[in-house]
């Protein structure tokens, strides 16, 4: 090669380079550009589970104090079905822009453990925005149960001849996480019944068909605070204030904690600036006392945590509900 040519190739070399850092900097400005008009049309609010449920609820609460505060409308579409994966996985594929955020059940970190092949990464494929809210898993008795306290139902099924059975929402659901964590933590003989959601449930335990349900606590409040079912314990790792009368789990077993939040995430690689935009306006949402009192209605208390702190959770709990599942063979196939 002579010296004429070597010295074009390098000069095609460097004109290469400046071409490529300027095609970033044009990139990088105009993702700058774009989080700074952000939003200039409508957003969807992609809810992961069917229309009238409590993540569906939480989401229409939202709805118009983040229309107010971004200054666009906000269209909830409901994408239900296999555990909120569905939902997920459309969100997951969407374009990273703030277009189309996701709102989702604790499920999001319980499905890693108990499906086979998730068409997404759990952790990778999304930004978190916020920790909307947090409502416990309860564990309810028929009245005619022999026990007015948890201390008094673990003793009576500690004696039992036979394994007490116990209702869930169904197979994976927070629900039946919290009822494995219970017969875990406390080596007792219990047999999980799985339901097709926690109303049926619901009903089995009112009807007396079975005689102890870990349920959501919004599935079951107005029937404790009228008697129809016994309160024995919460999930989480403090007393509710919709409840609090009603003794946390931990109380008597230490370190136990099942956490049934609502959370909104992005699809990965949505800007940092859109990402802070949309938390904030949750946040404020969270600081309105009628969002507070709309909350609490559904048995749940409103959180509006940092990005950094629903990010916490995720990487927290992923292990420890994979850990749980291999332990109590909980899987769907």
């Amino acid at each position: 090669m002579t010296e004429y040519h070597r010295a074009r190739g390098v000069v095609r070399f460097a004109h290469a380079l400046l071409l490529a850092a300027a095609l970033a900097g044009t990139a990088a400005a105009g993702a700058a550009q774009n989080a700074q008009d952000y939003p200039a049309k409508p957003i969807n609010l992609i809810v992961s589970y069917p229309p009238g449920g409590s993540v569906d609820v939480a989401a229409r609460i939202l709805q118009d104090p983040l229309a107010k505060a971004l200054g666009q409308p906000v269209v909830v579409e409901n994408k239900g079905g296999a555990g909120g994966t569905i939902g997920t996985r459309h969100v997951a594929a969407a374009a990273p822009d703030g277009y189309t955020l996701l709102i989702t059940l604790s499920s999001h970190t319980i499905n890693p453990a108990i499906y086979e092949g998730l068409p997404f990464d759990t952790e990778k494929d999304f930004a978190p925005v916020s920790l909307v809210a947090s409502a416990p898993q309860i564990l309810v008795a028929h009245p005619s149960f022999p026990a007015a306290n948890l201390k008094e139902a673990i003793d009576h099924i500690r004696k039992a001849g036979n394994p007490v059975p116990y209702g869930s929402a169904g197979t994976g659901s927070p629900s039946h996480i919290a009822g494995e964590l219970f017969r875990l933590k406390t080596g007792l003989p219990l047999t999980h019944i799985p339901y097709r959601g926690g109303g049926p449930a619901t009903l089995d335990v009112l009807g007396g068909q079975i005689p102890l349900l870990w349920v959501s606590l919004p599935a079951v409040a107005a029937h404790v605070k009228e008697g129809r079912l016994k309160a024995l314990a919460v999930s989480t790792a403090k007393r509710t204030p919709v409840l609090p009368e009603v003794p946390a789990v931990a109380e008597t077993i230490p370190d136990f904690n099942v956490d049934s939040w609502y959370a909104m995430f992005a699809p990965a690689g949505t800007p940092a600036a859109i990402i802070d935009k949309v938390q904030s306006a949750v946040a404020a949402a969270a600081r309105d006392k009628a969002i507070q009192e709309a909350f609490l209605a559904q048995g749940a208390v409103v959180v509006g945590s940092t990005p950094a702190e629903l990010d916490q959770v995720v990487k927290t709990e992923i292990p420890m509900w994979k850990a749980l599942a291999k332990q109590a063979d909980i899987s769907v196939k």
